[in-house]
C-alpha cells in the first residue's frame, strides 16, 4: 500500500520551469514578477509570483523539512534590485529551487506548494479520458476556430501591434516576418499561420508540439525563444526573438564548406542545444542547416519544432516516419523504432555537409569506396596538431591506434 501511495504522488508532481521575468509598477512601487510555467500531464498555465512569494514558501518548508537540502537566492540589500544580469541570476537560482521541489513527492505535494502552483484549480483540470489528439482537435475545430494558445496566448495582443517589414521566411502553413514591436521599437520574427490550411492538413498536434516545446525553453542559448503569441479568426501569431544572423544553410551555400575549427564550434553549440532537449524528453528529429540560425554574435540557435516529439526519455522509442531525407537515420529510412539518439546522426550529416560543402553519400552500399578513398579538403584533413594528414584508410591507418578497420555488413542498411 505505501509503495502505491508514494507512485500516486510521484505522478501526480507536475513539471516546472521560469522562462521569464517582467518589471511591474504598482502605487508608485517597482518590482519584479517572475513567470513560471507549470505543466501536469497535458495540461499547462503560468502563475505569476514576486521574490517575496517564494521566500515565504521557503521558510515555511525550511522550518518542516530541516533535513532538506533547500537554496533560494539570498535577498539583496545593497546594490540594483533591477540590474539585468542579476534578475537573470536570481531567476536562475529560483527555477532551480521549484525543480527541487517537485523532484521529492513530499515537497511537492505539501499543501502550501500546491497552492504556490495553483495545482488545485478547477481550471487547470481536464478529463484524463481524453487523449492527445482528441485534445488538439478540439482545440482547433471549435465553431469559432478560437484555438487555445495555453499559457502563451496574450489576450490583449493584435497584428496592428507590430508594423510588419519584410518576410524573412516561408513554410507550409505560412510565413515569418521581420515586425517592429510598436511600443517599444524592439524587433521580432513573426511567425504566421493560417488556421484553414492548418485544418484541412490536419496538423493541428505538430502546431501544439512546437507551441510545447517553445513554452519549456528556459532561455537556453542556442534555442529560439517565444515571447508570447495571439490569434486572429484566420490567423494565428507567434511571437519569437529575431535571430539576425542568417541561416548556417545561407553562410555554407556562399562558403561552400567551413573550416575544421569553425565546424567544430557550431557543432558543440548544437551538441548542447540536443542534449537541452532530451534532458527535457524531447526528440527534435528536423536538424538540417535551415533549421539552424546564426546570431549576431556568430552563435547557434534552432528554431522550427513543427517535428518534435515531446515524452521521449532516454529508454523510450517512436516510430513516426518524418525529418529531411538526406539527414534521416537508418532505423527511421527503414521505419523502425528509433530513440533520441536519431539527433545526434542528424548532427554528424551536418558536421559532414559543413566540412565537406555536400551532403553525406547516400548509397550506403558503396559508402566505403566513397568515403575512404576520395581526398578530403584540407581544411578538414589538418588538424591543429597536425597529426591526422588524411581521411583515407591507407594514408592514415596508424591514426586511431588500437582499431581495426572492416567495412560496413551488407544486411546493416538494407
Amino acid at each position: 500500500v505505501k509503495r502505491t501511495y508514494t507512485m500516486d504522488l510521484k505522478e501526480s508532481c507536475p513539471s516546472v520551469s521560469i522562462p521569464s521575468s517582467d518589471e511591474h509598477r504598482e502605487k508608485k512601487k517597482r518590482f519584479t514578477v517572475y513567470k513560471v510555467l507549470v505543466s501536469v500531464g497535458r495540461n499547462e498555465w503560468f502563475v505569476f509570483r514576486r521574490y517575496a512569494e517564494f521566500d515565504k514558501l521557503y521558510n515555511t518548508l525550511k522550518k518542516q523539512f530541516p533535513t532538506m537540502n533547500l537554496k533560494i537566492p539570498a535577498k539583496r540589500i545593497f546594490g540594483d534590485n533591477f540590474d539585468p544580469d542579476f534578475i537573470k541570476q536570481r531567476r536562475a537560482g529560483l527555477n532551480e529551487f521549484i525543480q527541487n521541489l517537485v523532484r521529492q513527492p513530499e515537497l511537492c505535494n505539501h499543501p502550501d506548494v500546491r497552492a504556490f502552483l495553483q495545482m488545485d484549480n478547477p481550471k487547470h483540470q481536464s478529463d484524463p479520458s481524453e487523449d492527445e489528439d482528441e485534445r488538439s482537435s478540439r482545440k482547433l475545430n471549435s465553431t469559432s476556430q478560437n484555438i487555445n494558445l495555453g499559457p502563451s496566448g496574450n489576450p490583449h495582443a493584435k497584428p496592428t501591434d507590430f508594423d510588419f517589414l519584410k518576410v524573412i521566411g516561408k513554410g507550409s502553413f505560412g510565413k515569418v516576418l521581420l515586425a517592429k514591436r510598436k511600443l517599444d521599437g524592439k524587433y521580432y520574427a513573426v511567425k504566421v499561420l493560417q488556421k484553414k490550411i492548418v485544418l484541412n492538413r490536419k496538423e493541428q498536434k505538430h502546431i501544439m508540439a512546437e507551441r510545447n516545446v517553445l513554452l519549456k525553453n528556459v532561455k537556453h542559448p542556442f534555442l529560439v525563444g517565444l515571447h508570447y503569441s495571439f490569434q486572429t479568426t484566420e490567423k494565428l501569431y507567434f511571437v519569437l526573438d529575431f535571430v539576425n544572423g542568417g541561416e548556417l544553410f545561407f553562410h555554407l551555400q556562399r562558403e561552400r564548406s567551413f573550416p575544421e575549427h569553425r565546424a567544430r564550434f557550431y557543432a558543440a553549440e548544437i551538441a548542447s542545444a540536443l542534449g537541452y532537449l532530451h534532458s527535457i524528453n524531447i526528440v527534435y528529429r528536423d536538424l538540417k542547416p535551415e533549421n539552424i540560425l546564426l546570431d549576431s554574435l556568430g552563435h547557434v540557435v534552432l528554431t522550427d519544432f513543427g517535428l518534435c516529439k515531446e515524452g521521449i526519455a532516454s529508454s523510450d522509442t517512436t516510430a513516426t516516419f518524418c525529418g529531411t531525407p538526406e539527414y534521416l537515420a537508418p532505423e527511421v529510412i527503414k521505419k523502425q523504432p528509433y530513440d533520441n539518439t536519431v539527433d545526434w546522426w542528424c548532427l554528424g550529416a551536418v558536421l559532414y555537409e559543413m566540412l565537406y560543402g555536400l551532403v553525406g553519400p547516400d548509397d550506403i552500399g558503396n559508402f566505403d569506396a566513397v568515403f575512404t578513398e576520395e581526398m578530403v579538403p584540407y581544411s578538414v584533413c589538418v588538424s591543429s596538431d597536425y597529426s591526422i594528414v588524411n581521411a583515407s584508410v591507407l594514408e592514415a591507418d596508424d591514426a586511431f591506434v588500437g582499431f581495426s578497420y572492416a567495412p560496413p555488413s551488407e544486411d546493416m542498411f538494407s
